[in-house]
């Protein structure tokens, strides 16, 4: 058996200096300083204070409309796929168009695909991801992007259909970088994207003996890999930029933007 090292040159990135700062749901997860996540007042707001890239969670609605919501349901209401675009509009959900109309064209965006449970009953084009290729189709060579998602089906779609889009593996709390670096990378994608305690021993995985964290980086990196990591308190945050990963997704917009200053 001939073993080939996969080429890893001609991979998109998706992030060009050290240490991106990425705006979590708008201005932070919540309501932080007043703005509720997932609005565009708090997208806006995001881009206001000088940070280049948001996190924009993506829902489908039952006709096919694309909605910015966390949850699968609006608050502990309907779910978001048992309504209608106009219904969601009504219940005060941000549509996607509505977001891409209300940020300036050189903000990255990190499209992070919340696969719905009824993805399964439908043909690829019509599931989460599959509504989103156009959208990703047109903004590809207008602004830096990321496509994450936990489905890796999502991901794979997206790079039959729109080449040249970076795509992340979105791995589950806690979940070992032993596992997501070389799924991700045998999956042919460009990206981690990893719950901060992934990155150390935690009690979502008890092994006796764990890698250095410098080992791992550079496996992820000599494999083509940039490597996000979500939700890191700023003290946390600080000693993972000084690890070297690619990009922070943080919930303290401020405090992040100065830790990478």
């Amino acid at each position: 058996m001939v073993i080939r090292v996969q080429d890893t040159t001609l991979k998109p990135r998706a992030f060009d200096q050290q240490t991106t700062i990425i705006a979590h749901r708008g201005f932070g997860r919540g309501t932080v300083d007043g703005f509720q996540e997932n609005t565009l007042a708090a997208f806006q707001q995001a881009v206001g204070c000088g940070v280049g890239w948001l996190e924009v969670d993506v829902r489908r609605a039952a006709d096919g409309g694309l909605f910015v919501l966390h949850h699968p349901s609006v608050g502990t209401g309907p779910f978001v796929i048992d309504l209608d675009s106009a219904q969601l509009r009504a219940a005060g959900v941000l549509a996607l168009d509505d977001l891409m109309a209300g940020i300036p064209d050189d903000i990255g965006l990190v499209f992070d695909v919340k696969t719905s449970l009824e993805d399964a009953l439908e043909p690829a084009e019509l599931t989460t991801a599959g509504l989103l290729l156009p959208l990703l189709a047109r903004e590809r060579d207008r602004r830096p992007m990321l496509v994450t998602s936990f489905d890796p089906a999502a991901l794979l779609l997206v790079g039959e259909h729109v080449p040249g889009v970076a795509r992340g593996l979105l791995s589950w709390l806690s979940f070992p970088l032993r596992k997501a670096i070389p799924t991700a990378a045998q999956l042919g994608l460009e990206a981690i994207s990893v719950h901060w305690k992934s990155f150390g021993p935690n009690t979502a995985d008890p092994a006796p003996i764990h890698r250095e964290l410098s080992y791992s980086l550079d496996i992820a990196r000599r494999a083509g890999l940039q490597v996000v990591a979500w939700s890191p308190g700023l003290a946390r945050g600080a000693e993972l930029i000084a690890a070297g990963v690619d990009a922070l997704i943080v919930d303290d917009i401020p405090g992040g933007l100065r830790l990478s200053s």
